[in-house]
């Protein structure tokens, strides 16, 4: 018997050796797959920012890819495919071309109206645990002064810069239908040129940069930072900067398009969004005034353009909104408003914009 009990403990060693044997062995076939990985290029970028902006990516980076652009509309947003370079479409997508095999899926119009809590004529969702007092935010004064200067003040940028609409609004899509495009003649990059053209005919200084910052999607947020930090130290009288996307509201079998109407034109609802950060999550302290200044937007939007706006996306984010006071991001339309109806928008945004900025000098 104590013969037995000997051998059954020696096979029990040699056992626990061998397993332990092979996990090692596939941990160390499993390192030179993490150095090529988007992991590895993102750690990689620590040796060469500050601890704090790097913890405050990191952190963004993984809420985005999480909440994939979080919504605030009544539907949940589509998953999106998280393509590499080689997936770019460079060609936009037509919807009388061959698309055999595909199946047809409806697009429902939506105007997105109420939501969150009412204040006069526009809605704030407010996703946080802030007691928002809207009226008294609306009215303090803006975070920063526009200077009487040819110079530039506003920057506009694209985080996800390869973000499409659809050709033409016929009320369905095919299923084979990708929302991405690197061809900037058909992607989000031509709402706002939109807007940087309303601005500079009001005579305000912008630079609109198209620079593709979401060839692969992790890390999208640092490189579109890079691009900020990059005009800001060019242009140091900056202090507007609006990160550009569009949404995308529905499921995979139906999508959902954003729309009001304006002088009998159909434009693609937008929806501003503003962080939050009471704990310094993000790095985000002075985040009560990007808030100010998103409100008096909002606002602007909704006087000159009833109907414009969903409701306000107040939130617990930083989306690079912490690189000064008059950062916000914004969604225009989803992924299945026709790029005629973004552009559209583009320009009554930029008109809007335009409004708040001049009452600000």
């Amino acid at each position: 018997m104590k013969f037995k009990g000997k051998v059954k403990t020696v096979l029990s060693v040699l056992l626990s050796l061998v397993l332990v044997a092979t996990a090692l062995c596939c941990v160390a076939a499993r390192v030179p797959l993490y150095f090529n990985s988007d992991s590895a290029v993102v750690m990689s970028a620590a040796l060469t920012i500050s601890k704090g902006i790097y913890d405050t990516h990191i952190k963004t980076e993984k809420k985005a890819e999480k909440m994939n652009k979080k919504t605030v509309a009544e539907t949940e947003p589509v998953t999106e495919s998280r393509p590499t370079s080689s997936d770019f479409s460079q060609k936009y997508y037509n919807t009388f071309s061959n698309h055999k095999n595909s199946k047809k899926y409806p697009v429902y119009t939506k105007q997105y109206t109420a939501g969150g809590k009412k204040y006069q004529n526009f809605y704030v969702k407010n996703n946080t645990n802030f007691a928002l007092n809207i009226g008294e935010t609306l009215n303090a004064e803006m975070p920063f002064k526009m200077e009487n200067t040819d110079e530039v003040q506003v920057l506009i940028y694209h985080t996800h810069t390869s973000e499409s609409y659809l050709d033409c609004d016929v009320g369905y899509y095919y299923s084979d239908y990708y929302p991405r495009t690197s061809d900037k003649r058909y992607n989000v990059t031509q709402v706002g040129e939109e807007i940087a053209n309303e601005l500079r005919a009001q005579g305000i200084g912008v630079i609109h940069d198209t620079t593709s910052h979401d060839n692969t999607y992790t890390g999208s947020y640092l490189r579109s930072r890079a691009t900020i930090e990059k005009y800001i130290e060019k242009y140091p009288k900056i202090k507007v900067t609006l990160d550009i996307h569009r949404d995308a509201i529905g499921s995979d079998t139906y999508k959902v398009k954003p729309t009001f109407t304006y002088k009998g034109k159909k434009g693609a609802q937008i929806m501003i969004m503003t962080g939050y950060d009471p704990t310094g999550e993000f790095n985000f302290p002075n985040w009560n005034y990007n808030l100010r200044f998103a409100l008096k937007l909002q606002q602007s939007c909704e006087n000159n353009f009833g109907g414009m706006t969903r409701p306000l996306d107040f939130g617990n984010f930083a989306y690079n909104m912490n690189v000064n006071t008059g950062s916000l991001l914004i969604e225009v339309g989803t992924d299945s408003n026709t790029l005629e109806e973004a552009k559209y928008s583009g320009k009554l945004l930029g008109k809007a914009l335009a409004q708040v900025l001049q009452n600000n000098v």
